[in-house]
């Protein structure tokens, strides 16, 4: 049997991209324009007011990255020419009907020719504002579906999601929608829409009549999306709002070709378009940033856990070959594309490689010296490390806050300056807890069958590697990722 060719089918494609400035997004689109020169047109869809301040925002936000590096290296004088041939900054938002493409020629357009939608618009703030996150991870899957409705040669919308959609489950979570049976059950009794809209609706009108500032309003819509997210059963606002996101997938989505991504933690690239690019810090790099530079000195972590973490080109590569695979499929397939089944590393062997590297390569602080890092306090529960914060923190902000008081208010700025930061170091280990703690398995059955229906379909399968399997994590850890983190984020900040 003569084999396929994923270049093949991708060639003279028209593709929707939805969050291209994200992390994703953007190594997205990079590959498809490096490996398929001979794609027809990506439509990335940017926050904007209009079509000159798109492109402006595509040049300076995405294409104007050293991410394209190897791409300009290859097309020399050309680059330019290249780019606005085969790329449309379409001025919009998901969070509208029509995703706020206002300009009804250009609507027309892209409906007539868009065969692929790649959905990665997304917040992924834990503590997202409820009405943003519910707006863009909830809602905005809803506005996407509806336009790839009104797609006339459709052949696949790809949706990104999170692995961590399954909530605080311990042990091997199936790639299915099984975590999310109750709460479609639940939504059936009521209009979640509606009912959420209303809720954030009233309480925003109730703190303008207030006269609330930004920050307090801010503050209380993320304290909204918490609890909202604890009530219905999950952590946090992220994985809520993006679980609802694939519940009302699945709901509307009829009979269009639909592949769900779930990927774990992504991190630096492996290998492309070259080894360690990281755009901001991912979960675990506030982690190491603050470790190498002596401000982290204790950990609520199990050292046990496994940590599944994910190369971002090895996701971008399953994207694109579960797109092909499935494309014009009536169907709808969800992928774990992750490590902790086939490759798993726990955050004792993470810490191991992290304290050998900064040992050896110390971060240099702003008066020039090295900083030394030690082993650092393990706590493997809520319990122990609340109760050395009390005595660690607490007490002496006590004692300092009664040292205020006895001195008329003297020490009052010193005190608000230490009460805040130890609030907002007690909401971010809140927020990471489920994480650092966590006890699951991501089964990736589906993912593992697509990797060997490419590699006994395709004859370009090398190019969109994504078996885990070949990643030896200590050398990726010390060689590639702090690295590229350091050079790409840490030395720009």
């Amino acid at each position: 049997m003569e084999l396929e060719s994923i270049l093949g089918y991708l060639q003279n494609k028209t593709i929707l991209v939805t969050g291209a400035t994200g992390f994703l997004g953007m190594v997205f689109v990079e590959k498809i324009l490096r490996v398929q020169p001979d794609v027809k047109r990506l439509y990335l869809l940017l926050r904007a007011s209009d079509t000159k301040s798109a492109t402006d925002r595509m040049h300076d936000q995405i294409i104007g990255k050293e991410l394209f590096r190897v791409l300009k290296d290859k097309w020399g004088t050309d680059f330019d020419s290249f780019i606005a041939e085969k790329v449309v900054a379409v001025p919009g938002d998901v969070t509208f009907d029509d995703l706020g493409v206002k300009e009804i020629k250009l609507r027309e357009e892209m409906c007539n020719g868009i065969e692929i939608i790649l959905n990665s618009a997304g917040t992924t703030n834990f503590d997202e504002r409820y009405d943003i996150a519910l707006s863009v991870n909830t809602f905005g899957v809803q506005h996407v579906l509806s336009l790839a409705k009104k797609c006339l040669k459709l052949e696949m919308l790809l949706h990104v999601s999170t692995a961590y959609v399954c909530g605080e489950r311990a042990g091997l979570i199936l790639e299915d929608s099984s975590c999310m049976d109750e709460m479609e059950k639940e939504i059936t009794k009521f209009d979640f829409k509606v009912q959420e809209m209303k809720l954030v609706e009233e309480k925003l009108n109730e703190l303008k009549a207030q006269d609330a500032t930004e920050q307090v309003i801010t503050t209380t819509m993320k304290d909204i999306g918490i609890e909202r997210a604890k009530l219905y059963g999950w952590p946090n606002t992220y994985v809520f709002t993006k679980a609802m996101g694939e519940i009302f997938l699945g709901e509307s989505k009829d009979h269009l070709p639909i592949v769900i991504i779930r990927p774990s933690v992504i991190t630096s690239s492996y290998k492309e378009p070259f080894p360690g690019w990281v755009q901001g810090f991912r979960t675990i790099d506030s982690v190491i940033a603050g470790y190498c530079k002596g401000k982290l000195t204790c950990l609520l972590v199990d050292p046990m856990s496994v940590l599944d973490m994910i190369p971002v080109d090895m996701v971008v590569h399953s994207m694109i070959v579960a797109m092909v695979a499935n494309a014009n499929k009536s169907s709808s397939t969800i992928y774990h594309v992750g490590s902790s089944l086939r490759n798993p590393i726990n955050f004792l062997n993470i810490h191991s490689f992290i304290f050998r590297y900064f040992t050896k390569n110390p971060w240099i602080d702003k008066d020039g010296k090295p900083v030394k890092v030690g082993k650092g306090k393990i706590f493997k529960t809520m319990a122990t490390f609340r109760m050395y914060m009390q005595i660690r923190f607490m007490l002496p902000l006590e004692g300092l806050k009664f040292v205020n008081k006895a001195f008329g208010g003297s020490f009052q700025d010193l005190y608000v300056n230490y009460s805040q930061k130890l609030k907002l170091m007690m909401r971010l280990v809140e927020l990471y807890e489920p994480y650092m703690l966590f006890k699951g398995i991501f089964d990736d059955n589906n993912a593992e069958e697509l990797r060997r229906i490419t590699r006994e379909r395709f004859v370009d399968e090398e190019a969109f590697n994504f078996d885990v399997r070949c990643i030896d994590w200590e050398d990726y850890i010390m060689h590639t990722h702090i690295p590229g983190l350091q050079k790409h984020v840490m030395m720009k900040r």
